[in-house]
């Protein structure tokens, strides 16, 4: 088991490395190619400047990880039963990540002045349905593949309890769709999405490593290793940003990683900040709607939507949020993986 975990660190020191590598070719290439950021007309003001910065910078992140992934594990790809558990969260990064692609070059595409047309939220709704429920049909009824597939683990009870395979699909969707959602909109400051990804996955690295799935070990810190490379790109000023082709495809393959170890009630806990985000941007929604309807005027939680921004607008500088963020998603990682221990 050391030298499993050994060769997982290893490998992902090594895709650092080679990211570092390639990635100035390879924001050149999106350069060349015009696959620029686009603002949101409310945030010119502040974030001008990133206009025009190469996005789709999540492919550095997905390509190396599946090919590194793919190279480890071609002997035992060959077995079944040790192959799908590869191919799970493999084919839930790349799923995510062509819809992600989709939605950023329609934006690209499409762009008119300051904001880009990508995606409707209902196509890249129906787009996460599909595939989480794939990903959730496939662990649910894949019998004797997946340890925890159809029950409920409790932290600290270290009790187990039965689910109906349909109640289970539905959570699982709801995790897998969640998370997705939650990352992206994180992805919002410069390396902000990036550190608190590589943190969360980190954590469920050391949770899959004492619960012996090597398979995910490897898989969660390579993606550590590759979220650093993309992080030295990504960091302020940020040379490149990740997109939804990054950020809905990590998102998802998180929510996979949670379900697949079992220990998915510790996701708010692991991955807290960008489950605030998220909170933030529903609250934020419900009391500029319900305040107009039955108040008559618009009253907002925040002063804007995700919670990121809020800081920003109360005078933190980028790079404090981004920091202050990391911290709390530090200390968050921390805590769910000691809750696993216990």
């Amino acid at each position: 088991m050391s030298g499993q975990l050994s060769l997982a660190l290893t490998v992902a020191s090594v895709t650092f490395l080679l990211g570092v590598i390639w990635g100035t070719p390879f924001i050149e290439i999106l350069r060349r190619l015009r696959v620029g950021k686009q603002i949101r007309a409310e945030l010119q003001d502040s974030h001008a400047k990133k206009i025009g910065t190469p996005t789709m910078g999540g492919i550095m992140i997905i390509v190396p990880t599946t090919l590194i992934m793919l190279a480890l594990n071609i002997a035992g790809i060959v077995q079944f039963g040790r192959g799908a558990s590869i191919f799970l969260p493999l084919g839930v990064l790349l799923g995510f990540a062509f819809l992600g692609f989709i939605d950023d070059w329609e934006g690209i595409r499409n762009s008119r002045g300051i904001v880009g047309e990508g995606l409707s939220a209902r196509q890249k709704f129906l787009g996460q349905i599909i595939l989480s429920g794939g990903a959730a049909c496939i662990i649910s009824l894949y019998n004797g593949g997946f340890a925890f597939a159809n029950e409920l683990q409790l932290p600290l009870l270290r009790l187990t309890i039965p689910l109906h395979p349909l109640l289970f699909i539905g959570i699982t969707m709801f995790i897998i769709i969640g998370t997705s959602n939650a990352l992206n909109f994180t992805d919002g400051l410069d390396g902000l999405a990036g550190i608190i990804t590589a943190s969360a996955f980190a954590a469920y690295g050391i949770i899959a490593y004492l619960q012996g799935q090597i398979y995910l070990v490897q898989l969660c810190f390579i993606i550590v290793g590759a979220c650093f490379a993309f992080l030295w790109y990504n960091a302020h000023p940020a040379q490149l940003f990740m997109g939804d082709t990054g950020s809905l495809a990590l998102g998802a393959t998180l929510g996979t990683v949670a379900v697949m170890t079992g220990e998915w009630l510790l996701l708010p806990i692991i991955a807290i900040v960008p489950v605030v985000e998220m909170l933030s941007v529903i609250l934020q929604v419900f009391s500029a709607k319900y305040s107009r309807r039955y108040l008559g005027e618009d009253i907002r939680l925040f002063k804007r939507a995700p919670i990121h921004h809020h800081f920003e607008l109360l005078g933190w500088s980028e790079t404090q949020v981004v920091q202050r963020f990391w911290l709390v998603g530090l200390l968050s990682a921390m805590i769910g993986v000691a809750l696993a221990l216990l």
